[in-house]
């Protein structure tokens, strides 16, 4: 199997159609990815947060669920992500009050032959999204900022880390 180049678009082929790219040649591997995002909320709606007191309940604990579920469905909601046999998706949030934000993190691992970029990028943007509809009722005007991919190891491709210049949050 030949490697892509590097600057080549691996979903599409050579006529640039879509295509679900063919791991089977690959090893298997211990591969990690953490990514991050941000809630930028009013004062009222992160004090909700930080009581725990929403009408919907509580508001972080039912956030990172939905994390922990989006990572598992990834392929079913990106279209030519593989199925994985996730080993563990931690999601976790950091009160921001110097931002009046909620920063989530996702943390995705698996033994296979591909990464899990997507994986740990849908559980934070699903854990931002319900956090969102958690205290839409409060704050319309809430922003999700910044989702990023933070860190990837294991594969053919080695390690990533993000290091771009501070930005807000």
């Amino acid at each position: 199997m030949s490697e892509p180049r590097k600057n080549t678009l691996t979903h599409l082929d050579e006529n640039g159609a879509p295509r679900m790219v063919d791991v089977s040649e690959k090893e298997v591997t211990s591969r990690a990815a953490a990514a991050e995002g941000h809630v930028i909320m009013s004062a009222e709606a992160l004090d909700i947060v930080r009581t725990g007191g929403g009408k919907k309940g509580d508001a972080l604990s039912i956030a990172k669920l939905a994390g922990i579920m989006a990572g598992k469905k990834t392929s079913d909601i990106i279209p030519l992500c593989h199925p994985l046999a996730i080993n563990s998706i931690d999601v976790q949030s950091e009160i921001v009050p110097e931002l009046s934000a909620v920063r989530f993190t996702a943390h995705v691992k698996v033994a296979g032959q591909t990464g899990v970029e997507m994986e740990a990028l849908t559980a934070v943007s699903a854990a931002c999204l319900t956090l969102y509809d958690m205290l839409k009722a409060v704050d319309k005007s809430m922003s999700i900022e910044n989702i990023r991919l933070v860190e990837k190891t294991g594969g053919a491709s080695g390690g990533y880390r993000y290091n771009q210049p501070s930005r807000r949050p």
